[in-house]
């Protein structure tokens, strides 16, 4: 679907001998070593998607001021402008909260239930603000021509990867339950 350059598929590993001296870690470990990582991986994901949505809102930007319809820019409508104001103020938002993440990585003080809040947090903000750049470009938007098509396509598997957003909400809900 989205990610073209990204060659996914299933791999099965079936009878297949390891030497001792090529093996990562401890036997029977693998996983306890890969969760280790799990909120570099989010964040890092987390970054990217703040990145796809603020390119999406810049081409949504763009289009919106250059595009003419009935005689007029797409930018002289008040839906028009209040919704890349919307938008605007979301990635502006989840831009101050992913700085503030990856101060916190830098310094080695970024928790699991922090970098899940980043990787929810800014999944669905690239899937919101691509779905509505798409929705400003109209018919064009739905063109693989137009960056907006791809950037879509592209935002809807980071809320898979590095655990489904569901499971972010299971993880951040640990930390709202008050004991006693």
């Amino acid at each position: 679907m989205g990610l073209k350059a990204q060659d996914t598929s299933e791999l099965f590993f079936e009878d297949c001998y390891v030497p001792a001296e090529a093996l990562l870690g401890e036997e029977n470990k693998g996983f306890y070593s890969l969760m280790k990582e799990l909120p570099q991986e989010r964040l890092q994901i987390a970054a990217e998607c703040q990145a796809r949505a603020e390119a999406a809102f810049e081409e949504a930007r763009t289009w919106t001021n250059e595009r003419i319809a009935f005689g007029k820019p797409l930018f002289d409508k008040q839906v028009v402008r209040h919704k890349l104001a919307e938008m605007k103020t979301a990635i502006t938002v989840n831009r101050a909260f992913i700085d503030n993440c990856l101060l916190l990585h830098s310094e080695g003080r970024l928790d699991q239930y922090t970098a899940s809040m980043a990787k929810l947090a800014t999944t669905d903000l690239a899937w919101n603000i691509c779905d509505e750049a798409v929705q400003l470009h109209g018919g064009a938007g739905y063109m693989w021509e137009y960056p907006v098509a791809r950037n879509l396509a592209d935002s809807r598997v980071p809320r898979i990867y590095g655990g489904s957003n569901e499971i972010m909400k299971e993880l951040i809900a640990r930390t709202c339950k008050i004991e006693g």
